[in-house]
């Protein structure tokens, strides 16, 4: 098994805005991750976004930035007349607020075809999707894709997972308890994030999240928990791992970029506590940049530091 592979959706960000004036991206949770898994693993190491693109301008600069930054789309499908989402930040401070345009976004196809999926997985070291990469999916598309990370899986990759639970993405909550719930069952590594889990599921600490996904059976478990310490559960050992200090400007992509830094630590073979200290110092020196993708070369010097 080599490479590693991330399903979800790849928008249009607008961040730093400057009275009229925004600058333009590209980001997504999983996408996130993605930049910083290929900032942070060895260069030779394949590394696949798998999305769905529209046939648009944008839509090329998004396959042509992708590229030009060592990140391959696999057998991303591209869906005549659709168009990629697109979120606006807002900033009070450091804290972030989103505004989404994403109803026609191409990603919402990404599993409409079960085989192009299945071939986009095939042979991975490690997957990973989120919440938000089941939340914008149809039902149908929603078993697709549990469909073809339960194969991988039993083919032999790692499946990563985390809920990213975000309320406006789902029918409704108890929709959103049942579709995260599935996955979390076929993960192997799960990077939940605190907030998110009290929000959906009642959880009253860190703690109790943690017994949860044990309960599903899921082995080596990260709970972040913003400026907290994160709480580590892998080997029957729980550890808290405390966060690295930060002078935040934008906390955009703060879990992502820690999800990242801890998939890249793994991939390098690094415990789980060595891991989620690493991804801390990435998270801290991201969130000292605008928008979510901070310079790689920023996050490889976070990393090894």
């Amino acid at each position: 098994m080599s490479g590693f592979a991330a399903i979800g959706e790849c928008m249009i960000e607008l961040s730093g805005a400057s009275g009229d004036q925004w600058r333009m991206g590209f980001a997504g949770d999983t996408l996130n991750t993605t930049w910083y898994v290929r900032a942070l693993a060895d260069p030779n190491f394949a590394v696949d976004y798998v999305t769905a693109f529209g046939d648009d301008p944008f839509s090329i600069k998004q396959r042509a930035f992708l590229r030009d930054h060592g990140i391959n789309t696999a057998h991303s499908p591209i869906i005549v007349g659709a168009r990629p989402g697109l979120y606006a930040i807002t900033l009070t401070g450091s804290e972030r607020s989103f505004t989404y345009w994403r109803n026609d976004s191409a990603a919402r196809h990404l599993a409409d075809d079960p085989d192009a999926l299945a071939r986009s997985l095939e042979g991975r070291r490690i997957i990973y999707f989120s919440g938000i990469t089941m939340g914008i999916l149809s039902p149908k598309s929603r078993q697709n894709v549990l469909n073809a990370v339960s194969n991988a899986r039993r083919q032999g990759s790692l499946i990563v997972f985390d809920a990213n639970y975000r309320p406006r993405l789902w029918e409704n909550a108890e929709t959103a308890k049942q579709v995260l719930s599935n996955a979390f069952h076929v993960t192997d590594i799960a990077l939940p994030t605190f907030p998110d889990e009290n929000a959906l599921f009642g959880d009253t600490t860190p703690t109790d999240t943690a017994h949860r996904l044990s309960s599903y059976g899921v082995k080596e478990i990260v709970v972040k928990d913003g400026t907290d310490p994160a709480l580590v559960i892998a080997d029957g050992v729980t550890t808290q791992v405390p966060a690295a200090r930060a002078e935040a400007v934008d906390t955009t992509g703060a879990g992502d970029s820690f999800n990242g830094g801890y998939i890249a630590a793994r991939l390098a073979n690094l415990d789980p506590v060595t891991a989620a200290a690493r991804a801390h110092k990435v998270a801290a020196r991201v969130v000292e940049f605008h928008g979510a993708l901070a310079p790689m070369d920023e996050a490889r010097k976070a990393f090894a530091g």
